[in-house]
Formats: C-alpha cells, structure tokens, sequence
C-alpha cells in the first residue's frame, strides 16, 4: 500500500518536516531502507545513522531538529512506527484460521468464538479459551489451563496443567509455563524430589519471548503482572512475583520467592537470588548479581550488585589494579633500597 507524508503525518499525529508530497511503499530499519521506505530513530545517540540511511523519511523524537531527509518527529517514535507498520503492511503477519484437523482437542473443553488452533495443537480436559485466541502448530495446552481472549500462542509452546492466562497475551516459541518448581530435599546423601503443586499466572497484555521457563508455585502461585514484557532465554524460578509493568530482558534469571514491584527493569544476563524484593521503579544493570534486596527507584549495577554510581567507582578502582600494583613495586624496591643503605651505615 502507498500513503504520502502528509497521510502518514496525520494518522501518527506527528509534526512533518519535508516534502509533504512524498510516496511511501515500503518499511525497514533505519541501516537496510532504501528510496521509498519510512524508518525511525528512536534513540538520538544514534542519529549519524540519519545522514547515511537511503530511506525517504524518518520517524524520530521531538528533540531531533534537522536531517537531510523528510522527518516525520513524534513524541514516541517505536510506538508511531508500529503504527506505521500495520498501515503499511497490514497483512505482513497472517496467523492460523480455524481449526485443524489433526488439533487433539480433550473432554469438556471450552473455545471461545472465533479460536484458531494449527497442526497438531493439544488441548487436555478441562481447558478454556477465549474468544479470538490463536494457537499455533504443535503446542500443548494442559488439564484445566485457563486462557483468556485475544491471545497469540506461537508454535512449540507447552502450557501446564491448572496454569491461568489473561487477555491479549503473547507467548512466543518453546516458552513452557508451569514446569516444577526446582525443589529438592537431601535425605541420606540423596536428593528426594518436593512435589510442586501450586500454579502460574499470567495477568493481561502480557508478552513471553522464546524459550522462557516459568516455574510453577510450590503451594500457591508464580505471578507475572499485567503489562509485562519478558525477552527471550528468561528463567522465572518457583513463587515468584513481578509486579506490573516490568522489562525482563534476556538471559535474566530470578531464584524462588523473590519478588520484583511495579515498573522494574532486569537488563540482560541480571541474576537474582531468592527470597529477596526489588522495589518499585528500580533498575537492575547487565550482568549485575543481586545478594539483597533493591530499594524502590534504584539503579544497581556489579556483583554484588549494589548502587550505579557506587559500583562504577568501584570499577574505576578496579581498572586501574595494574597501574597500582607498579607502583606498589616500585615502592616496595626503593624501600628496600632505603634499608640495605641504612644496614650499610650502621
């Protein structure tokens, strides 16, 4: 589809600057567009990006003043360009319609209107599904699971026993949620499994990147908040709570019992141990190990994680152990120097 500028300027309520008049017929990113496509530019560290790009326009923040391309400058540029995206190429993602016939589908199963299940899907007894819910091919939907309206289930998705989801919730491949919670004790020397019988819920508008393992409860229930966004590779350990609106970004693992506030950011490889809570708004750095717990709006970073500010001083210290450990040489042979002198004088 071709919209001009001035169209795609007003769809995005966005401020245009440049050639009204230009046609485009395309999306891409900011480093593969060519002549006709719009891309963005969210982030303005970034912005020498826009003086060699081959794209027509360019979505960008308001702080952004000029370019030698047409600028179309919004307050969001991520969320205007996904809204640019479903303009353009509205049918760029097209999910499964109906039901399969080789969808194994369980006593006193309950689908909503308007279900779509792919090849091979299984649904247990006693599952619900609300209307307009996609599963994709070869996921397994467990005895009792509860899934609400709207939701988008990608292929491989193994979804366990008694496990609740909300609305509008995407799940992405070869995620499982609901898998036991890592309990063991020793007796004797050996290790006799704890039987995990509580359960996971996902709250509304949640998204769950790929491969992400979600423990059930070991009595009650592993929470994920409605509005969070988990990346792919995520390990969520067994009573576990994250509040709403969090980031989980990859390779994060967070032990048993912990519990994160609304509006936490874990960057990516973070690691956090049990029984410990990160308050609201706070924000644990990449490959931070957090041993304690994070005051509510605190940014921590290092291991032991413990305040950026504090921990980058550290680092500097840290960086500079080569030059100290000279001059600690150096000091260490005048001051032998000094006492062979003076042994020498008597």
């Amino acid at each position: 589809m071709k919209f001009t500028l001035r169209e795609i300027a007003q769809i995005i309520g966005g401020e245009l600057i440049g050639d009204p008049d230009i046609v485009i017929t395309g999306i891409s990113g900011i480093k593969e567009a060519e002549k006709g496509d719009i891309t963005f530019l969210a982030n303005s560290k970034y912005q020498r990006l826009m003086e060699i790009t081959r794209a027509s326009a360019i979505i960008t923040s308001k702080e952004v003043t000029n370019s030698r391309r047409a600028l179309i400058r919004t307050e969001n540029p991520s969320l205007a360009f996904s809204k640019v995206v479903e303009l353009v190429a509205p049918n760029y993602i097209r999910h499964p319609r109906g039901i399969h016939p080789t969808a194994i589908i369980g006593k006193n199963v309950k689908l909503g209107e308007n279900v779509s299940l792919g090849p091979y899907v299984i649904i247990e007894d006693s599952a619900s599904l609300g209307d307009n819910t996609v599963v994709y091919g070869g996921s397994y939907i467990g005895r009792s699971v509860v899934i609400g309206r709207e939701c988008l289930i990608y292929p491989n998705v193994t979804v366990l026993q008694r496990v609740e989801i909300g609305d509008r919730v995407i799940i992405h491949s070869g995620t499982v949620i609901g898998s036991d919670g890592f309990g063991f004790a020793t007796v004797k020397g050996v290790q006799k499994k704890i039987p995990q019988i509580g359960t996971v819920v996902i709250e509304d508008d949640v998204e769950i990147g790929a491969n992400v393992t979600i423990d059930r409860a070991r009595f009650d229930k592993t929470i994920v908040g409605k509005g969070t966004k988990i990346d792919n590779l995520v390990q969520i350990a067994h009573n576990v709570i994250i509040g709403k609106n969090s980031i989980i970004v990859a390779q994060a693992g967070i032990s048993g019992s912990t519990i994160l506030g609304k509006g936490v950011i874990l960057a990516g490889q973070a690691g956090l141990v049990g029984h410990i809570t990160i308050g609201d708004g706070a924000i644990v750095a990449a490959q931070a190990g957090v041993t304690k717990s994070v005051p509510p709006g605190v940014k921590v970073s290092g291991y032991p994680a413990k305040p950026h500010e504090k921990a980058k001083r550290v680092n500097a210290c840290v960086q500079r152990l080569p030059e100290v450990y000279r001059k600690l040489k150096e000091l260490e042979e005048r001051v032998r120097e000094l006492e062979e002198k003076q042994n020498k004088n008597g």
